[in-house]
């Protein structure tokens, strides 16, 4: 079964530390859900073509149905109204390769 993957990439953030209620919230909700943090937050990161090198975070699960769950989740859709409105973000659920 193909795993599945949460990607975030923050292009802008406007108030960094508005981020920290939504972190606390975020973190017990990916973990419930199975999901496993592969980037490390402020790691280091190299930006080719449009590229750009704030934030990005990669989280993975053991399948793209239990990424979209965890997504979907009771305990996520709290953290998401704690996402700041001063943050732009692109997030994507995706299907890895078997």
């Amino acid at each position: 079964m193909a795993k599945g993957y949460w990607v975030s990439v923050y292009p802008a953030i406007s108030d960094p530390e508005r981020l920290t209620a939504y972190n606390e919230l975020a973190g017990p909700a990916v973990q419930a859900g199975g999901g496993r943090v592969l980037s490390l937050l402020g790691g280091r990161v190299v930006a080719h073509e449009a590229g750009i090198t704030q934030r990005v975070v990669l989280i993975e699960f053991d399948s793209f149905e239990q990424a979209v769950a965890a997504y979907e989740s009771e305990a996520y859709q709290k953290a998401l109204v704690a996402l700041p409105d001063g943050v732009e973000r692109d997030f994507r659920i995706i299907e890895g390769i078997d």
